[in-house]
């Protein structure tokens, strides 16, 4: 079955979204990382469509998703994960992302706990970075405008993959930065802003679905320390650990499948 790329008419703007595997299946939604696509899941979904319903998007202010006026906060953010759900029609959903998405399904876990069956928080944290880091890179933007996105893609590659991976796959790196650099600076700041000033990690203990914490071993982003604090503080989440850099789906693509199928098969038997 081809994958099924709409701009799709919610209640918060016009998203891009991508379904891919049966419609009846149960549903998988996935949350790209700051400054990617829908496609970084790209890797996932030969093996996550054949069991569930794939549901990508790109998160506001990426790709062709809505840019608005910033700053954004994740109860936007979060809003508009149930605003698409609700324009399909979709009541409750499996939820994970990467980095920035992974925060976003924290906040869902928290705050719309009637909607999520299972969570899966990658390479993320409930605090991500500090207050400064994210200040420093939006001075950067306002100076630099859309040319910004070039100068951070040259720093992102050591963040995202090991430098081992990075060498063997030059063609992957390349297709990751150019929709990089593509995004509309103006909605990466304001997500930038909407990072600065989130912190989960009190309320992450009112997290009742079960939770899949998945990291890289070599993550300089979001790391196993961050991880382990946030496996201290739900209730019921597990930790996995990969051999890889902050965006483990891609380096280590069989491995994270694998695993989110393992834990979603152990799960959703719950709820069906």
């Amino acid at each position: 079955m081809s994958s099924q790329i709409m701009s799709l008419n919610t209640e918060r703007g016009v998203f891009r979204v991508c379904l891919d595997g049966d419609p009846s299946a149960p549903p998988l939604m996935l949350s790209n990382s700051l400054g990617t696509t829908l496609e970084m899941w790209d890797p996932q979904v030969a093996a996550l469509s054949g069991k569930y319903r794939l549901l990508r998007y790109d998160t506001r202010g990426h790709g062709h998703s809505p840019v608005t006026p910033g700053p954004y906060s994740f109860a936007e953010l979060g809003k508009d994960v149930i605003a698409i759900l609700d324009a399909l029609g979709i009541e409750r959903v499996a939820f994970g992302g990467i980095s920035m998405g992974g925060h976003i399904a924290l906040w869902l876990g928290v705050n719309a706990p009637e909607r999520i069956n299972a969570l899966m928080v990658c390479n993320s944290a409930a605090r991500i970075g500090t207050e400064q880091v994210w200040r420093e890179r939006a001075a950067v933007i306002d100076k630099h405008g859309q040319e910004s996105m070039r100068m951070l893609a040259e720093g992102a590659v050591a963040r995202w993959f090991t430098e081992a991976y990075a060498k063997r796959n030059p063609k992957v790196i390349q297709g990751i930065l150019d929709r990089f650099v593509q995004n509309d600076h103006r909605g990466y700041a304001a997500c930038c802003q909407a990072l600065e000033t989130s912190d989960l990690r009190q309320d992450i203990k009112r997290i009742k679905a079960p939770v899949l914490l998945l990291t890289g071993d070599k993550d300089p982003v979001t790391t196993v320390t961050d991880s382990l604090a946030m496996l201290a503080s739900i209730p019921n989440a597990r930790l996995v650990v990969l051999m890889a850099a902050h965006l483990s789906n891609i380096e280590a693509a069989d491995e994270f499948n694998a695993t989110v199928i393992h834990f979603l098969d152990e799960n959703l038997k719950a709820v069906a």
